[in-house]
């Protein structure tokens, strides 16, 4: 066992923290692009138009049922044979864009249909436009429903940026493999890399659990929510106070 930690970890340091960097900056863009992407085909596949419905649910069907591993290459290897050449940031995040946006609008559609059709009834009895009924009725409530998936997905996302070392994405498991060339210690190498993967997965996906809490108990999470929440607490603690001094100028 003495023997297993030998790899000077301190010649690599450098190398290991741009590579960190790198995966979490795959992470970053590429959920915040599957997000827009996924609501998107999902607002399709919600469509009172056919074609609209059709074009979204097959994109959803592909890329549900190919594998990343294939999609990396489709888009590395494959646009560059026929002349389209990115670079591997963009191709690295391309491809999970496509491939997770697939999972999260069937997560966000799955959440925009569970809100109850009432909500929208009521909107519209109010003389709400549609436009303001899905972005201040039905939107929040979807959101929170889809929580718990999204979170799922963003912590699969950034597991699956190691899938990138097919393409040298110059992310944490392509540099482990350059250090295991470099050193012949895989062992230690990838067990050092997985350990570095579980730094960032786990106390992710327990921010985002306590998150998910938060919201399901309704604690409002931006500034003008809670300032909104504040104001009617006030104007509720003073009504009491309101009340009593209309009834003594009655008197």
């Amino acid at each position: 066992m003495s023997g297993l930690f030998q790899v000077p970890w301190s010649d690599y340091q450098s190398d290991l923290l741009d590579a960190l960097g790198r995966t979490v900056a795959y992470t970053v863009v590429s959920f915040a692009g599957a997000v827009v992407l996924g609501l998107v085909v999902a607002l399709l596949r919600l469509s009172r138009t056919w074609p609209a419905r059709a074009i979204a649910a097959a994109y959803t069907e592909v890329f549900k049922n190919v594998p990343l591993l294939a999609i990396i290459f489709l888009t590395y290897f494959g646009l560059a044979s026929v002349g389209v050449r990115l670079d591997v940031f963009t191709a690295g995040c391309l491809s999970l864009v496509v491939f997770y946006a697939a999972y999260l609008s069937e997560i966000f559609r799955s959440a925009i249909s569970g809100v109850h059709a009432g909500q929208t009834e009521a909107g519209e009895a109010l003389g709400i436009g549609r436009t303001g009924i899905f972005g201040h009725i039905v939107l929040p409530q979807a959101l929170r429903l889809a929580l718990p998936g999204t979170n799922t997905m963003l912590v699969d996302l950034l597991k699956s940026t190691s899938l990138l070392v097919t393409v040298s994405a110059a992310e944490l498991m392509s540099e482990g493999r350059l250090i295991t060339s470099a050193t012949f210690r895989a062992l230690e190498v990838y067990l050092v890399i997985s350990a570095v993967y579980f730094a960032l997965c786990y106390p992710l996906s327990q921010l985002l659990l306590l998150l998910e809490r938060k919201v399901r108990a309704g604690v409002p999470l931006s500034p003008w929510r809670r300032r909104r929440l504040r104001a009617a607490r006030a104007l509720l603690a003073a009504e009491p106070t309101a009340g009593a001094i209309v009834k003594e100028a009655s008197a």
